[in-house]
């Protein structure tokens, strides 16, 4: 089985950072087969950010996300780029604070960053409550894996917060995926 993934947002989101841990979780921890490839704006900031994974049980031959399975676009523009490159049948996860205007129904509207907000009193989470919520919907990394290697890529002094970030994320797509959740989209 092969799945392909694209995390996506404006630069200091942190959407680099996430899809790191994620191919370390899957590769790493996981023993799965992974390539991840990265693209940014020359802004430092609030410039076009986006990076694909690839996991796959057998070798990946192209290193290139062509036909996504998964999107998860934290911004407006993230959403209005790239849903076009999702699969007719993909999961797209969607911050709802950010992204007012989804282009395709069935999406799973989450409130990413203002849970991190909310739960950790900081918007610096929302790319760790994103992996949480991300890990839960698809189920394609363990939360354990997942919680290795925001061990290694975070600093030590952020890493309780980082763990909860990650459960909070879980909670958060756990509710939103229970029997009789509403989802606007």
């Amino acid at each position: 089985m092969k799945t392909e993934l694209r995390l996506a947002g404006t630069g200091g989101q942190g959407v680099i950072l996430a899809s790191v841990i994620l191919a370390e979780a899957a590769g790493v921890y996981d023993g799965r087969k992974v390539v991840q490839t990265q693209s940014y704006g020359p802004e430092a900031r609030g410039g076009a950010s986006r990076a694909d994974v690839i996991i796959a049980d057998e070798p990946i031959l192209f290193p290139k996300a062509r036909k996504l399975d998964v999107l998860v676009c934290l911004s407006q523009q993230a959403a209005d780029r790239y849903f076009d490159d999702l699969k007719v049948r993909g999961t797209a996860i969607i911050d709802e604070f950010y992204v007012r205007e989804c282009p395709r129904s069935g999406a799973i509207c989450l409130p990413l960053s203002e849970t991190a907000r909310q739960g950790l009193g900081r918007e610096l989470f929302t790319n760790i409550v994103t992996l949480g919520a991300l890990a839960r919907v698809t189920r394609l990394v363990k939360p354990e894996s997942l919680e290795k290697a925001v061990a290694t890529r975070v600093p030590a002094a952020s890493l309780d917060m980082n763990r909860r970030a990650l459960a909070l994320g879980w909670q958060l797509a756990d509710k939103a995926l229970s029997p009789g959740a509403r989802n606007p989209t």
